[in-house]
């Protein structure tokens, strides 16, 4: 684990430094970087968000990495933001993102008193085992800041209830994303970054 090059990809989008702290919390030193060599050369990488879809994709074309990320085979972790960019189209200012996972990025309507943005702890369910989650009992209360969400679809593998289920954690072949913010959910956050680090 020590050996790796472990690189957060930094596009404006907020919340990198929140999640390189978490990885030392965890003894792993991480790269920030833009830079789509570096980016390239890592073992693992991080996909970190914070902020508006058509802000962060516009970023990402600036730093010429629209066509890096989806052209990536090392494990690549989606965080929040991330993940939704991960998707073919988000309603958030009506953006095109990087289509890796075939899907619409919806926004939360005001229901029963429920508030938007869905912010505050949460609890992630999932039906299988799956490395991601080991050392999860499941029903694990994790931290969530976001208005908009990605249904299910064939590669939810973590689920939250909000008005309905939505998508909080789903992987396809090396592109992992996870809704909520795992370096702001204590214990199990960090469990799951540890579990991504080691075991992918």
């Amino acid at each position: 684990m020590k050996n790796q090059k472990i690189v957060i990809i930094d596009y404006g989008a907020g919340n990198v430094f929140s999640v390189k702290n978490a990885l030392k919390a965890i003894g792993v030193e991480a790269i920030i970087s833009d830079h789509p060599n570096e980016i390239q050369e890592a073992d693992k990488v991080i996909f970190p968000g914070v902020g508006a879809a058509g802000n962060a994709m516009n970023q990402l074309n600036n730093k010429n990495l629209i066509e890096i990320i989806p052209a990536l085979r090392q494990p690549v972790l989606g965080i929040c933001l991330g993940m939704q960019l991960l998707m073919d189209f988000s309603e958030e200012d009506n953006t095109s993102c990087l289509g890796i996972i075939s899907g619409s990025v919806k926004k939360f309507k005001p229901f029963s008193g429920l508030r938007v943005p869905h912010m505050g702890w949460n609890s992630v369910s999932f039906s299988k085992e799956h490395r991601l989650f080991q050392g999860w009992k499941g029903g694990e209360w994790v931290y969530f800041v976001h208005s908009y969400y990605v249904a299910g679809n064939p590669f939810t593998i973590g689920i939250t209830e909000y008005q309905d289920s939505f998508t909080s954690v789903l992987e396809k072949e090396n592109f992992i994303g996870v809704q909520f913010h795992p370096e702001k959910s204590a214990e199990s956050g960090l469990r799951l970054i540890q579990n991504f680090i080691e075991l992918y």
